[in-house]
């Protein structure tokens, strides 16, 4: 006997709308469960997004967000920790609640200890991410203070460039 997976919607996600110590995200109707962030990790995430506003700010190009939840179609419902989106993409992007329902430019994902949320950041959700337009993707690593730059080539991200804590990021966005 052969068993049919359980393929997850957004409207699946009211289940759990009350737990507070988790954190649900369906990629390709598949449900992903994780812990709440560490400290660090949103501190990370902080310094980050922080950056990344003050930048905005001087050019007036876009706006940073910390945890966005991206509604990208029914079965693909992530939280992404950083996000970057020009003014002029975001108009299009945001629905009447708020929400993303499109690709921003840049995605940021600060990495949580385990095998298997390195393995959702680092091919999961970089092949969500890559089939849905995001045009560059950080995979942050705080533990080996690294970043790994991918970028969109021939409509697909590809790993532009691995930096380390003494390298200077810049980006073509």
């Amino acid at each position: 006997m052969q068993t049919t997976p359980v393929r997850w919607t957004t409207a699946d996600l009211e289940l759990f709308a009350g737990d507070r110590r988790n954190r649900y995200e369906i990629v390709d109707g598949e449900l992903f469960v994780t812990k709440s962030p560490s400290w660090d990790h949103q501190s990370s995430c902080g310094k980050i997004v922080t950056v990344l506003n003050n930048w905005s700010d001087e050019t007036g190009l876009g706006k940073a967000a910390i945890a966005p939840g991206i509604i990208f179609s029914d079965s693909d419902n992530v939280i992404p920790d950083v996000v970057w989106a020009s003014h002029e993409r975001l108009k299009y992007l945001l629905d009447e609640a708020g929400h993303l329902t499109g690709a921003p430019e840049l995605v940021v994902e600060v990495l949580s200890p385990g095998e298997k949320n390195e393995k959702r950041d680092k091919e999961t959700k970089l092949k969500l991410y890559s089939v849905q337009g995001v045009q560059e993707y950080w995979i942050c690593d705080s533990i080996q203070k690294k970043v790994e730059v991918y970028r969109r080539e021939q409509a697909a991200l590809k790993l532009a460039a691995t930096l380390f804590s003494q390298d200077e990021l810049t980006s073509p966005l």
